[in-house]
């Protein structure tokens, strides 16, 4: 049954700690994002010009286009860089008790970045994936665990707005949460450093065996 594709997805995963922080960072990111994204966008629309939403999306757009600038940074600069826009992000939280338009344009900036960041990332992660896991396979439960993530945020979104939760309170919440996912971003960020730096060990000591070698 094709049922079984699932089954075979999900023991790929539990062989992998590397896949495994990989898809809870996904996971608990993607879901923070989209609880919040119903509330921004209404947001926009209150508080908003046109324009400034369309600069938004025109600055979201440009990630296939600096993509190649992006072709030599280690993949663990890139996830501290992440880890980076999460406290920003958490920190802007605040900031809906000082004033809404300034909120509403921080928080939008910082989603934008991460869109950004978020594609450059996933091209840069499919290298460290070709001994853990078939690419083909790595891609279909990447796009599961998004999709999953995206429907429970909406979903969460929409319990929220019928029991009129407050958005600052949902803020707050998501806050303290976040703070856990920056911990599992720590991890992977710190096992992607381990990674690279054991291979650039490797690939300088295998230089240096050659050039002895060339010189004897």
């Amino acid at each position: 049954m094709v049922y079984k594709n699932y089954t075979k997805l999900y023991k790929e995963v539990r062989k992998s700690k590397l896949l495994k922080l990989q898809f809870v960072v996904l996971f608990l990111s993607t879901y923070i994002d989209w609880v919040l994204m119903p509330y921004i966008a209404k947001l926009e629309g209150l508080y908003l010009p046109v324009f400034m939403i369309s600069f938004y999306m025109l600055i979201s757009a440009t990630d296939g286009l600096i993509q190649p600038l992006f072709k030599k940074v280690k993949i663990y600069k890139i996830y501290m860089f992440v880890i980076i826009l999460d406290i920003i992000q958490i920190s802007s939280y605040f900031l809906i008790e000082v004033d809404i338009v300034i909120f509403t344009y921080v928080i939008l900036s910082i989603f934008t970045f991460q869109a950004i960041t978020f594609e450059i990332s996933r091209i840069h992660t499919i290298d460290f994936m070709k001994n853990e896991i078939e690419l083909k396979d790595y891609l279909m439960l990447r796009s599961f665990i998004v999709s999953a993530a995206i429907i429970g945020g909406a979903v969460s979104a929409m319990i929220f707005d019928y029991f009129d939760i407050a958005l600052k309170n949902i803020l707050y919440s998501l806050g303290i949460f976040g703070i856990y996912v920056i911990f599992i971003e720590y991890k992977l960020y710190a096992k992607f450093k381990n990674i690279v730096q054991t291979e650039e060990t490797i690939i300088e000591r295998q230089k240096s065996l050659l050039s002895e070698k060339i010189n004897l």
